[in-house]
């Protein structure tokens, strides 16, 4: 079992290749949209590459879910994110911090969910950490 700094530092690797970045870019705490520029397309790529490096099925929508905004009233309301749509987001993504977010919650915040760290988490949790 790979620590989490090894993770990361495999992770880095995945996101210079995959996005065509530069080490020093890429910290713990960027967001894959927000800091590193990653678009739509770039997400399956890094989930490809996740899947070749750390030898590992990542299943669609496992690592990056969406589903749980997909237009249900019950868990996006007016913008926001409602308490409903947070327990399902925190179940779907164990692996994510959602302390800030849940001060917060609008929809279009979502993907500063996404950083460098999550993948980490995700990943040490995926390969039994």
């Amino acid at each position: 079992m790979p620590t989490k700094d090894e993770i990361f530092e495999k992770v880095r690797t995945t996101l210079v290749d995959a996005l065509n970045l530069d080490e020093d870019d890429i910290k713990p705490t960027s967001r894959l949209k927000a800091d590193l520029n990653a678009e739509s397309i770039d997400f399956l790529d890094i989930v490809f590459r996740l899947e070749r490096q750390f030898g590992v099925k990542i299943p669609r929508e496992e690592l990056f879910p969406e589903s749980v905004f997909a237009g249900d009233p019950e868990f996006v309301a007016d913008g926001k994110v409602t308490p409903v749509g947070l327990d399902e987001l925190a179940k779907q993504m164990p692996f994510a911090d959602l302390t800030e977010f849940r001060k917060d919650p609008r929809l279009d915040k979502v993907e500063d969910l996404f950083t460098v760290d999550l993948i980490v988490n995700y990943l040490q949790k995926k390969l039994g950490g």
